[in-house]
């Protein structure tokens, strides 16, 4: 997740923008840039040194002249390379503006086009840039900064938050912001402008806060903000409080509980750009042509830790819309059971990060059994997004907490769109079935937005069998990955013993050590298994289990078979995974926070596993 910062009218301008880079870089970040105005100049570094990037960038600007205005970047990159070409600040054809941007511009490649058509020279990858020379082109004609930026965004699609300035206004910046958080603050004759709260609380505590579609001026020790009509708008004011780190976690306890609340802009931003207004499915970077997925007879999807989960989940799509059967293996045990592989074989390696070695290793192996292969991951070339046939990223932004949360949905999302852009090019889908799935798709940000605040009965869950020591998780079709995963998030943050199981298995051994005490948590959201998983439910009850049920809204009937319930929005089978891990994760976070536990550093674990 990008991060923004400028300053106008103070003195140390430069060590401004260093001081909040430095402040942004808990986000992550894989390149990092300044742009400053000297004497009616643009002066611009950019570094791309991964994490190190903004102290690189100190240490070149060492001895730089004085300045009173510029305006910084850190990049987590989601359109090209994360090298210098495409690190912020971008500037247009004459060098005399810069702009930083956070998000994504969905029309970027359709605006590219006509930009060069008229004689525009593009020198990245990005989807930023063109933001830079549309602006170029409207500052010609308008002559004013302000109403160059606001023409130029009615032009775009998608989500942003961009800063800009340029030598025709040397003390100006102009900023807007859409979907993306921007914040304005002035202080002792400086205006200032971030993306976050920490990149300028150290020099003001009291911000405004933008509102979607609102553009605002700043000069020094002025700010003026309007809507993107050009009307001049009163806006939301704040007095910050905090300190630096709980600034940094937005408010939050810590990072898992910001992460979980981060969910629905993960699913949000996964689907952005990639559903075309007609429907039809978009996939950057999808470099498989039609014949190589017409020709594709077996996929295998390999994966490790809630990556697996993922991937479970989406084999159940995948062969329902696709009529392609599919494997999901763990990772590390792939390339010794000597799979089957031949080039009609997809092998998918799913990844938070793209650097895990036993998946590594296993897509490595897929395509050295002449299968094509692709990686879902979250981290913009990473060693399994440059040595894949194709890649598909998350855009979950950077996951700080060990356990992961936001970057799961993400991968759960991104593998449904996958699925349905190879049932569309397959046409192993009627047309009105997949329009019915990618609607599901799209309501699911609303769906995980809704669930994320209903916390305070899942607290009380937690709280009152606080005591229990055994759990396991139960579920059928898809509920069972989300069983599998909602376990596993237990057992790694709070230290409990917790399984997860198929409902149908309980027979096949696990019933022996059902007895009071042990607590089963049953997936008993709709889909026409759920009578199945009652059954399963009435067993454990027998035998003395204390049971919470996941039921939908509604459905007091089932609800009533539990001795606890946790009651989430409907959703349609394939798709309530997505939703449904979301109580799971306050479930396990609440019992660790009650039991005094560390949830974003658990014991014993990492975030990316490099040894095999």
């Amino acid at each position: 997740m990008c991060g923004i910062i400028g300053v106008t009218g103070a003195a140390d301008a430069l060590d401004i923008l260093l001081d909040g880079l430095e402040r942004l870089e808990y986000r992550g970040y894989d390149s990092a840039g300044v742009a400053v105005m000297n004497d009616q100049e643009v002066v611009r570094w950019r570094i791309a040194d991964g994490t190190q990037s903004v102290a690189t960038l100190r240490h070149v600007t060492q001895g730089a002249p004085e300045v009173h205005a510029g305006i910084g970047h850190t990049r987590w990159a989601t359109h090209g390379q994360p090298n210098e070409t495409n690190a912020h600040p971008h500037l247009d054809c004459s060098g005399e503006l810069a702009l930083v941007h956070n998000g994504i511009i969905e029309n970027h490649a359709e605006l590219a086009a006509g930009l060069v058509a008229r004689g525009h020279t593009l020198v990245s990858v990005t989807d930023t840039e063109v933001l830079a020379h549309l602006i170029e082109e409207l500052l010609v004609e308008t002559g004013s900064l302000v109403e160059a930026v606001r023409q130029a965004l009615g032009l775009v699609r998608g989500a942003f938050a961009i800063g800009v300035m340029s030598t025709r206004e040397p003390d100006v910046i102009v900023a807007a912001r859409r979907i993306s958080p921007l914040i304005v603050g002035r202080h002792d004759g400086a205006s200032f402008l971030a993306s976050d709260i920490p990149a300028i609380l150290e020099r003001t505590r009291d911000v405004v806060i933008l509102e979607d579609d609102q553009i605002v001026e700043l000069r020094p020790g002025a700010i003026v903000v309007r809507n993107l009509d050009g009307k001049e708008v009163t806006p939301r004011a704040m007095h910050v409080d905090w300190d630096i780190e709980a600034a940094q976690k937005d408010g939050y306890d810590d990072y898992m509980t910001k992460e979980i609340a981060e969910q629905p802009r993960a699913i949000a931003d996964t689907l952005r750009g990639r559903v075309a207004p007609n429907g039809s499915i978009v996939l950057d970077r999808f470099e498989l042509n039609e014949d190589q997925v017409k020709a594709v007879n077996k996929i295998i999807m390999v994966a490790c830790g809630s990556s697996f989960h993922a991937a479970l989940v989406a084999k159940y799509a995948f062969e329902r819309w696709t009529r392609i059967p599919v494997e999901v293996d763990i990772a590390s045990e792939f390339r010794y059971r000597d799979p089957v592989l031949d080039s009609q074989t997809l092998v998918i390696g799913v990844s938070q990060s793209g650097e895990s070695v036993d998946t590594l290793q296993a897509v490595r192996h897929g395509a050295e059994g002449g299968a094509a292969t692709m990686v879902v991951t979250n981290v913009v070339d990473s060693t399994m997004a440059r040595e894949a046939d194709a890649v598909l990223y998350t855009r979950a932004g950077p996951e700080i907490s060990v356990a992961s949360t936001k970057t799961v949905v993400a991968s759960i999302v991104a593998l449904q769109l996958l699925g349905l852009h190879i049932a569309r090019v397959r046409g192993s889908l009627d047309d009105a079935s997949f329009q019915q799935e990618v609607a599901a798709l799209q309501s699911l940000e609303g769906l995980v937005a809704e669930t994320v605040t209903r916390d305070a009965q899942v607290k009380a869950v937690a709280e009152a069998i606080g005591d229990a020591r055994d759990f396991f998780f139960l579920g059928r079709h898809a509920g069972y990955p989300t069983a599998l995963e909602g376990a596993l998030k237990l057992k790694e943050i709070s230290y409990l013993h917790a399984e997860g199981y198929p409902g149908g298995e309980l027979k096949h051994g696990p019933l022996a050590v059902i007895e009071p005490g042990c607590v089963v948590v049953a997936m008993a959201t709709g889909g026409p298994l759920k009578e199945k998983m009652l059954s399963n439910v009435a067993e454990v009850k027998s035998r003395g289990a204390t049971v919470i049920l996941l039921v939908d809204d509604g459905d007091d009937e089932a609800a009533a078979q539990g001795d606890y319930r946790i009651f989430v929005p409907s959703a349609p089978e394939l798709h309530a995974p997505v939703k449904d891990l979301v109580p799971l994760q306050q479930f396990a976070y609440f019992l660790a926070r009650g039991r005094g536990f560390n949830v974003d550093r658990p014991r014993n674990l990492a975030k990316t596993v490099t040894v095999e």
